[in-house]
């Protein structure tokens, strides 16, 4: 069975080696990309043999996928699929998995670094400190007791409202169902309105999908308290980005923390959010740690062997 891996997964030669040496030995082939030519016109001459295709986050249209008439099976390492064209897989016959989970923890973890980072004024006072200042004029805020807003409970959204406890925040979450694990440990369900209105820190965790696509627009934005901070770790587009970054300047709520954007970066220098106000900026770093990128990758693997046996995990078709 050819193999091709049509992106770095961001591990060592030796950890690669490792994490593939079942499939090496059962006789695969693997070939691997490291180069990082992902147009399409390469995509195609590179896919157009393989009968496994791996791939991260690089998108993959009904015309490339076109002209792999031998491909059978998809292993995204990555928790999101909307960069796949799904329709075309299944009109081949094509079946994919993701590599569900594997930066539950890092995600979750960025979004306290962020929350922080906006209560604390974290990245404006580092600055100042640098240059001989003071803390003057900024604002420092203790997470204990504030009301913590989750948008979205599934596993990240639920490790986050965990935590949340853990600091003695009161958690309320919106989910299109409720969670009796969460609401046991002291989690209150709410409507979408309900926790924008009453959150002094609202969190998102959804999957883009035509519904969440601008699910916080500015009417959304207009719910939450003038006091309030919008945290987005989960994907750009589920934010009017243009309408949050006129909140901010408008003093409508009072500071974001943002992994995501609607653009992976670079970012262009006249986008509206890069000159909010009380906003901290990351390049889309919530699942990129080192012990997340060796997580996803045995994901990606073990979903080829499992698929390989007729028992096909983490099915997204």
């Amino acid at each position: 069975m050819k193999i091709v891996v049509l992106e770095s997964l961001g591990i060592s030669d030796d950890e690669f080696n490792t994490l593939t040496a079942t499939l090496t030995a059962n006789g695969h082939e693997l070939i691997v990309y490291n180069d990082g030519k992902l147009d399409d016109e390469t995509i195609k001459s590179r896919i157009k043999d393989a009968e496994v295709l791996v791939l991260a986050n690089t998108p993959l249209s009904g015309d490339v996928i076109d002209v792999a008439d031998k491909l059978k099976y998809i292993s995204i390492a990555f928790t999101g699929y909307n960069h796949i064209d799904l329709e075309k897989c299944k009109e081949k016959g094509i079946s994919v998995s993701n590599a569900a989970g594997y930066s539950t923890n890092s995600v979750a973890e960025l979004t306290f670094g962020l929350i922080i980072a906006v209560l604390r004024s974290m990245i404006p006072l580092e600055k100042i400190v640098r240059e001989g200042g003071t803390k003057d004029g900024y604002k420092q805020l203790d997470l204990k007791g504030r009301t913590l807003g989750v948008v979205g409970t599934g596993d990240i959204g639920g490790a986050v409202a965990k935590i949340g406890l853990a600091f003695g925040c009161k958690v309320i979450a919106y989910n299109r169902s409720e969670k009796p694990a969460l609401i046991d440990k002291g989690v209150e369900y709410k409507t979408l309105d309900e926790v924008l209105a009453q959150s002094d820190i609202v969190t998102l965790h959804v999957p883009l999908t035509d519904k969440t696509k601008n699910l916080i627009d500015a009417d959304k934005l207009a719910l939450m308290k003038d006091s309030a901070i919008l945290i987005n770790t989960a994907i750009g587009p589920i934010v009017d980005n243009d309408a949050l970054a006129e909140a901010l300047q408008k003093g409508d709520i009072a500071g974001a923390g943002l992994d995501r954007v609607d653009m992976e970066p670079p970012i262009p220098a006249d986008y509206p959010i890069l000159k909010a106000p009380n906003t901290v900026l990351l390049p889309h770093v919530g699942y990129a740690t080192d012990e997340a990128m060796v997580r996803r990758a045995e994901i990606t693997f073990n979903n080829i062997t499992k698929w390989a046996q007729g028992n096909q995990e983490n099915i997204v078709l």
